[in-house]
């Protein structure tokens, strides 16, 4: 899925993503940064992320304009 930063605070680790799909709003799992090129997030920031099994944004990751269907990917 592909979506956007709404809300996040490094302290906690907690946060939202909102899906590009269905404007629905996901919380951040909290293994959503594990392995991931990201150590910090900002609202606004693009991401492409997973669910797991309890609807939580997990596996975030960046992708490509290609990916993200941004204008001369």
């Amino acid at each position: 899925m592909q979506g956007v930063i709404k809300a996040y605070d490094p302290g906690t680790g907690t946060g939202l993503v909102l899906s590009d799909a269905d404007l629905s709003e996901h919380e951040l799992a909290a293994d959503a940064l594990n392995g991931s090129i990201f150590r910090m997030l900002r609202p606004g920031q693009r991401v492409i992320f997973d669910l797991d099994d309890t609807g939580c944004a997990t596996r975030l990751r960046l992708g490509s304009e290609v990916d993200m269907g941004t204008p001369g990917g």
